[in-house]
């Protein structure tokens, strides 16, 4: 019954009707009881505390008078009119002030009765008004207020102009708690209630919209927090429990002659501790007979990609064809040559597939793929081509996973007739809340140390009257045989933004540094792809000096004499961008730099990146920063890890306590009783079923 309730279309609501339905629908995506349920609130006003007129200031925030309107007048015509009261109380007379409604208003408006008043000081020569109050008669005032704390809801300009605004969504929402009071399910079961000191589901509600008193807010944000964080966590560690248990993997039992005569006689540097530990958990996974289903995260230059050849070194070693699939052309091919370098002395088959490949040779990489006598596939999305058919494909490796989608990665699993074993690589540290909420059904290996010898890069920030020192800084550079990255936020000169573009850019770097001296490239996303690539090759072979370009080079140019990484206009870029443009340098023996160049106004928030990417090189510290700068971002839609994220209250970079007790919860329940069939957790169980109705399960897809 409860179900069918909270199910009834939101136009069935007293206030609503079909107009406004469809409206909140569109504008909102509120389209039942449940959902305008779960609006919450942005924050809460407290409307019992009220001002005296002749203590209003410009720089207050909202504030509420009580006062009798004395004048009311409607000025102007068309398109400037509006209309003026005023209110007075004991201490003075303040102007009040709608340029919108004014027809409305005015007639509702009556000189001589006492109103409360709720707007924001606007100050207007030199003098004080209230532009668009709230307005409310005395009476109508005493009769709404339930609780010091009023709720102020998210709304939109059309539903403004509807009387959908944040005060009529809250007498919507009193609507609804009278009218479905005691048919709000709880579920959780009263253990994790307990366990974890949460108040009921139905309570909590009430009081997220209509507080009681601030404690019992807290309560009720708590507990919608724990609930929404506790299904996310559930849901991960099901299909993790999945993976694990029921979805088999290829069983890689040997560590044959490949693997052993490239550790013992090719590779010509010790790994890293960090590097054999991850590799010992691969080797595990692939072993078990399980599905692996793992993401490696490693700062730029840990050696990641070592770690991942050598695991596909384990397939081969077992009979199975083994494919890296990169975001790039450009880091495709990178990969190929150096993968390809390496294993020369072993004679195996490597291949690339990308959109270039002419089609003769596509044709025999395609022949060469379905007999299996091509071993390891390195490519692009051409892998994901109908016309790639792998004999057997036993190790899929995804470089830089975010750019690929779930669903273009789908296909590449259905070459199989059973999935292969999946290695996620990002060079993107991701903060542990983050990875726990995202990626929380994979199991997560961690490079987090850099090879011996390899010098931490120095970065600098400089403001723009440093340009001169700056260019003496390069020529030096480019004297000892040296290479410079210059990359700029923006391709063209736009009005609304005054930071340094490409084109601009491009034209001072060539008349300072004129051939045929200096060979300057520049590339940037809106070439052709084989300009593009074309210029980056020349970058690459070293025959030009300074490469100008916006982020298309953030991931996968790999040029070891490249020591200077300038990043104009610093302050547009987010700190884990900021951190993957320096990573582009530091690949060779040379000390590399990392100048950060500003204007000289910065944000709170800009000199906060710019001070920490001052200070430090590792990746994980940048990434909580930016983290707690920016938020989480946008976790909507269709996720890595197949499960729908959307988060209503939870905060990602200030709730980690909550996250982790929500897994921990999670995880005991399932220990118990992984189908949840006990009589205890049927509530759980209930909920589940219909929150996962019609969802697509991308779980054996990473």
């Amino acid at each position: 019954m409860s179900s069918t309730i909270l199910d009834t279309s939101i136009e069935f609501l007293k206030g609503v009707g079909p107009k406004r339905a469809e409206l909140l629908a569109k504008e909102l995506n509120i389209r039942t009881f449940e959902n305008l349920l779960f609006h919450f609130p942005f924050r809460y006003e407290d409307r019992t505390k009220f001002y005296e007129i002749k203590n209003i200031q410009a720089d207050l925030n909202y504030v509420q008078l009580k006062g009798e309107i004395i004048y009311i007048e409607e000025i102007g015509d068309k398109f400037k009119k509006r209309l003026v009261a005023k209110l007075k109380d004991d201490t003075g007379i303040i102007e009040l002030v709608w340029f919108k409604g004014v027809k409305f208003l005015k007639n509702q408006i009556k000189v001589g009765k006492q109103y409360v008043v709720f707007a924001k000081p606007n100050s207007y020569r030199n003098y004080i008004n209230l532009v668009h109050p709230e307005l409310e008669e005395i009476s109508e005032y005493k009769a709404n207020i339930q609780s010091s704390l009023q709720a102020v809801y998210p709304s939109t300009e059309k539903l403004n102009r509807s009387g959908l605004a944040s005060k009529n969504i809250l007498k919507l929402i009193k609507t609804l708690l009278n009218q479905i009071k005691g048919h709000i399910p709880e579920n959780l079961s009263q253990s994790i209630l307990q366990e974890n000191s949460l108040v009921s589901r139905e309570p909590a509600i009430i009081n997220i919209h209509l507080p009681s008193s601030v404690d019992n807010l807290k309560k009720a944000i708590y507990r919608l927090k724990f609930e929404e964080l506790f299904f996310i966590q559930l849901d991960l560690l099901k299909l993790k429990l999945i993976n694990q248990n029921k979805l088999k993997g290829f069983p890689f039992e040997k560590v044959g002659d490949s693997f052993m005569n490239f550790y013992n006689k090719v590779l010509d540097f010790e790994l890293t501790d960090a590097q054999k530990r991850v590799l010992k958990e691969v080797r595990k996974d692939l072993g078990s007979g399980k599905h692996m289903n793992r993401l490696l995260q490693g700062d730029v230059g840990s050696g990641k990609t070592i770690v991942a050849l050598m695991s596909m070194l384990i397939a081969i070693d077992n009979g199975f064809q083994a494919a890296l699939m990169a975001p790039t052309e450009i880091l495709a091919r990178q990969h190929y040559e150096g993968i390809k370098e390496m294993l020369e002395p072993l004679n195996l088959n490597v291949a690339v597939l990308t959109g270039s490949v002419k089609q003769k040779e596509r044709r025999q990489i395609h022949d060469g793929i379905e007999s299996g006598e091509i071993q390891l596939l390195i490519g692009t999305h051409a892998l994901l081509e109908d016309k790639v058919k792998l004999k057997n494909l036993g190790l899929v490796i995804i470089d830089e996973q975010h750019r690929f989608g779930v669903a273009q990665r789908a296909k590449l699993w259905k070459k199989n007739i059973q999935p292969p074993h999946v290695l996620i690589m990002t060079a993107t540290p991701i903060p542990r809340t983050l990875a726990m909420t995202l990626y929380g059904d994979l199991d997560i290996s961690i490079i987090d140390e850099l090879p011996p010898g390899r010098k931490p890069i120095k970065t600098i920030h400089w403001f723009e009257n440093k340009r001169l020192r700056l260019f003496g800084f390069l020529e030096k550079e480019i004297a000892k045989g040296r290479q410079i990255y210059i990359v700029y936020p923006l391709i063209e000169e736009s009005e609304k933004m005054d930071y340094a573009n490409l084109d601009e850019g491009f034209q001072h770097i060539f008349q300072r540094f004129p051939p045929p001296k200096y060979k300057v490239s520049i590339v940037h996303g809106k070439m052709p792809a084989d300009t593009k690539n074309y210029e980056m090759s020349r970058f690459v072979s070293g025959e030009t000096d300074i490469m100008v370009s916006t982020t298309v080079i953030e991931v996968g140019v790999n040029v070891p004499n490249a020591s200077v990484m300038i990043i104009e206009s610093a302050e547009r870029f987010g700190l884990s961008q900021l951190h993957q443009l320096r990573g582009r340098v530091g690949r060779g023996a040379e000390q590399s730099y990392c100048v950060l160049m500003t204007g000289n106004k910065l944000s709170a928030d800009g000199r906060l990146r710019m001070k920490t990417m001052t200070e430090t090189n590792d990746g994980f510290k940048i990434a909580e920063v930016d983290l707690q700068l920016r938020g989480p971002g946008d976790l909507q839609g269709t996720q890595q890890s197949g499960t729908p994220i959307n988060l209503k209250l939870t905060n990602l970079s200030k709730d980690g306590a909550i996250i982790e007790l929500a897994r921990s919860a999670a995880n005991k329940i399932l220990e118990s009783d992984t189908i949840l069939n006990s009589e205890e957790n049927s509530v759980i169980m209930n909920y589940l079923r219909k929150r996962n109705r019609g969802k697509v399960n991308w779980s054996q897809i990473s």
